[in-house]
């Protein structure tokens, strides 16, 4: 695969590195037309109906042991485009009358996604820098010897990453920056990425080392004792210290040297203590044995060379996509059906109350309507391709609603999640649209039909 850096311009552009990692991907499709996608049936009631509640139950495990005998190369399928797209399974919900392949695909990465970020799953851990109110909401790779079963679940959580990227579905994830780093094989800055992960560590060692008076090292050693543990410096059993073991992330204390239990800190030693501390967390980041497994199971969707053209960033909106909602874009990938146009009454009232949404209505209401949270932010159409070129779920697809009986103020608007489309009645007025759209987004969160 050398050839992909040859082919890569010394100067070269977001979309032309786009393009190029497009081609690869199709020019690396294992699964040909001939071959039926693998199928998967998931049951809703395993995860809130299960006599004893556990991760098996999770759509995420439900998932990787069904798929656990299907050859990778069966997950590897062209680019997601326009029209009724390919993806690497399909999905049956137990007991649901689902019509259609890509409202349920793509609602079930979106439930996994949660599960990962949640206590059913222990693969991801909050980042810890939370505790001093910074990096709310992040997660990182939880740091910790882990049995073959979670080995192999890392496997497949790499090999969803993978997925995500072919189908070009956003995956509603918030990992750390470190992670993407780990991912492309990027060296963690010992600085920043540990003030990210782990404000608090970071700030503890800062003070360790820039302690001027061998007292304050006294005082900090005595502080910081009363707040984790008693401990007696062995040449003065009267006086509080520290010794060389510390938190881990995961809540264990552990010796950061042999015989660190009995290894006090000391003004000669304080900066051996305070690198040996930023070598933990760093270490803890790097988590070399889990980012092995979920590596081995992106590069059995895709070439992994490819992310060595990548920066981080990069990477993760790939993966990730933004975490917000951009009206603009959406309104210029947006079809109006049979007879319907733009300058409707309906229609401003409908892009004016989504104009008046929080970001997190707006993401409710995506969710709502393709039953994916976050959309892609560029698409080939975009620069004058055909409209066989649209990145699915675009268009979204706005369409008169079902029926004529009755008054429209009396109706609800109705989705057909495969296709984007939203069936919006005449609505007399923008309190009645506010007041339906939120009602949608709110009662109807995981529409799967269409």
């Amino acid at each position: 695969m050398n050839w992909i850096k040859a082919c890569l311009p010394s100067t070269h552009s977001t979309s032309t590195l786009s393009q190029l990692m497009n081609q690869v991907l199709n020019a690396t499709v294992q699964r040909t037309a001939d071959h039926a996608a693998p199928e998967i049936t998931l049951d809703p009631l395993e995860i809130v109906g299960g006599e004893i509640p556990s991760s098996e139950n999770t759509y995420f495990c439900q998932a990787a042991r069904q798929l656990a005998c299907v050859p990778s190369s069966q997950l590897c399928v062209k680019l997601a485009s326009g029209g009724d797209p390919t993806y690497a399974f399909n999905i049956r919900f137990t007991g649901e009358e689902v019509h259609g392949t890509s409202g349920s695909f793509r609602h079930f990465l979106w439930q996994v996604c949660k599960e990962l970020q949640s206590s059913a799953l222990s693969l991801l851990l909050p980042c810890p820098s939370v505790a001093a109110n910074r990096n709310k909401g992040k997660y990182i790779l939880t740091p910790c010897p882990i049995s073959y079963a979670e080995e192999q679940l890392l496997h497949f959580f790499g090999q969803l990453l993978g997925i995500a990227i072919r189908a070009d579905v956003p995956l509603p994830l918030d990992l750390l920056g470190s992670f993407w780093k780990g991912l492309v094989g990027e060296p963690l800055d010992p600085e920043q990425d540990l003030q990210e992960a782990d404000l608090l560590t970071y700030n503890y060692v800062k003070k360790i080392e820039s302690v001027s008076e061998e007292d304050d090292l006294e005082a900090l050693c005595a502080e910081i004792s009363s707040q984790h543990h008693s401990g007696e410096s062995p040449d003065s059993p009267s006086r509080p210290c520290c010794t060389f073991t510390y938190i881990t992330m995961t809540g264990e204390e552990v010796e950061l040297c042999q015989g660190g239990h009995n290894l006090s800190v000391s003004w000669e030693n304080k900066d051996v203590y305070a690198r040996a501390v930023r070598g933990l967390r760093l270490q803890e980041l790097q988590n070399v044995e889990c980012m092995t497994a979920v590596r081995a199971g992106l590069g059995s969707i895709i070439p992994l060379q490819l992310l060595t053209m990548l920066s981080p960033l990069e990477v993760e909106l790939r993966t990730c996509g933004l975490p917000y909602i951009n009206l603009e874009f959406l309104k210029a990938h947006t079809m109006y059906q049979v007879g319907l146009m733009e300058t409707d009454q309906h229609i401003e009232f409908f892009w004016t109350a989504l104009e008046m949404f929080t970001q997190e209505e707006l993401c409710k209401f995506i969710k709502f309507a393709c039953n994916q949270e976050r959309i892609p932010f560029t698409c080939p159409c975009k620069d004058g391709g055909p409209d066989t070129a649209h990145v699915p779920p675009y268009p979204m697809k706005i369409a008169p609603s079902d029926g004529a009986a009755g008054s429209p103020d009396s109706r609800y608007i109705r989705v057909e999640t495969c296709m984007f489309m939203v069936k919006l009645p005449q609505y007399s007025s923008l309190d009645v649209m506010l007041e339906k759209l939120r009602y949608s987004i709110h009662y109807r969160e995981d529409p799967l039909s269409g």
